[in-house]
């Protein structure tokens, strides 16, 4: 099978109902947390794609059970302390981060050091932002050159609860110390810039003893050592990551319409709703319902007839900070001149996403100026590709969100596409191709 897909013409218009994966951060925080449950877990619309497998993988190997089929998933805990930490055992994150860097905080008690290693993209990630916190609770770490995977845990039996000043606004560095807390004696304080809250809200639903006070710029959260935690029956809600391809596409198709299903709009990822409203997209949440302590929704979305330029407030980064490779096609059709900043993280994720946004934009005809954090885009509301215009988009580490965005742009603004790769999309929306091809019918 080619792992090359060619796109030669935009999409015509369309009218649609569509349903997307799970949400990845919630199935592969469900994962962890249904391994340390006393009892059996469900999941209905778990994400199978290869960074939940690789969750799954890792529990196995570390002696819980797992029972999966078409309709649900099963994970047999054995409790807070079940784990089984034989030998010589290696966990491979491939290419999750999420997997990665949330996982070390359940090994910090391991009695025997364990190896943590990732596929080619993952290994070039930072892990010194949670091997520095997991350190001051009493583990060890030993890391690969510029701090990089593969590295060796060396947990200890004596924990000690730490006072944390979490500054990146990385919600896996956040919920690393919050697994590491649940695992020690003593109440454990952070301090953490506004990211995702995923992990807090599951502790909550859960009814484990932690505490989250908001405030405007950074939150303040305290967690004591778990006894138990009882089994996690969950429908898990669609990817807002996910859905905002979509989202985009319908944006920038000519009379257009779609209806994304039952997805997951917690306010802490809905960053890129915020920004395209205050670009003129028409976006209407419906159905909106509370569910395990998360928000979910119908999401509607109309094309644009005139978008508008963007001076990006910083305080949204965090919220967008997955979307915002497809967010820049949308600048990319604006009147005027869109600005980006305060943007390094994302040249933490799978790959350097500021430089193929420079290129996808540089691509379509589109003026950019870039620094390390920051981009500033012309935009072009006559934004049309001649038909004979090739692109080709490779060697991009792999980057699922690059795959993506590059196919997205070539069905909003025409030319001829040649995108690599085509597997990547493995790891977060293997179905990711089959939706668009429904929409093009």
């Amino acid at each position: 099978m080619s792992k090359v897909i060619s796109v030669n013409q935009k999409i015509r218009s369309f009218k649609k109902n569509i349903t997307v994966p799970g949400d990845k951060s919630l199935s592969i925080r469900w994962v962890l947390f249904s391994s340390l449950a006393k009892g059996t877990s469900k999941a209905k619309n778990l994400l199978m794609s290869e960074d939940v497998l690789a969750a799954i993988e890792a529990v196995k190997k570390l002696g819980i059970k797992v029972f999966i089929n078409q309709k649900e998933c099963k994970i047999f805990g054995k409790g807070i302390d079940g784990y089984k930490f034989k030998k010589n055992l290696t966990i491979n994150a491939q290419n999750s981060g999420t997997l990665g860097r949330l996982i070390l905080g359940l090994l910090i008690n391991s009695p025997e050091p364990i190896n943590l290693i990732g596929d080619k993209s993952l290994s070039k990630r930072d892990f010194k932002r949670v091997s520095d916190p997991l350190s001051k609770f009493g583990a060890k770490f030993k890391l690969r050159k510029n701090n990089f995977l593969p590295l060796k845990i060396y947990g200890s039996p004596n924990l000690k609860p730490i006072k944390y000043n979490e500054k990146k606004g990385s919600a896996q560095c956040k919920s690393s110390i919050i697994f590491a807390a649940m695992r020690t004696n003593g109440t454990t304080k952070i301090k953490a810039k506004k990211s995702r809250n995923h992990t807090e809200l599951l502790c909550k639903h859960l009814n484990l003893p932690i505490t989250v006070k908001n405030n405007k710029n950074f939150d303040e959260i305290k967690i004591k050592k778990v006894k138990q935690i009882n089994p996690l029956n969950y429908n898990i809600p669609s990817d807002i990551s996910s859905s905002a391809f979509f989202i985009v596409l319908t944006a920038l198709s000519k009379n257009s319409e779609l209806v994304i299903k039952n997805v997951n709009i917690n306010p802490s990822r809905i960053g890129i709703i915020t920004i395209l409203k205050k670009m003129g997209i028409k976006i209407i949440f419906k159905n909106q319902k509370i569910y395990k302590g998360e928000k979910k929704a119908d999401i509607k979305v109309l094309s644009a007839k005139n978008i508008n330029s963007i001076n990006c407030p910083p305080a949204l980064n965090s919220g967008a900070i997955d979307e915002f490779l497809v967010i820049f096609l949308v600048a990319a059709k604006a009147k005027g001149i869109s600005y980006f900043k305060n943007l390094g993280e994302l040249n933490q994720k799978e790959s350097p996403r500021l430089k193929w946004a420079e290129k996808i934009l540089s691509n379509l005809g589109i003026k950019t100026i870039t620094t390390n954090d920051s981009i500033k885009i012309y935009g072009n509301p006559k934004l049309n590709l001649d038909y004979n215009k090739k692109i080709i988009i490779r060697n991009y580490l792999k980057d699922h969100r690059v795959f993506m965005t590059s196919l997205i742009a070539a069905l909003s603004f025409g030319g001829k596409w040649t995108i690599h790769d085509k597997d990547s999309i493995n790891t977060s929306f293997p179905n990711f191709l089959k939706i668009i091809e429904n929409l093009k019918k």
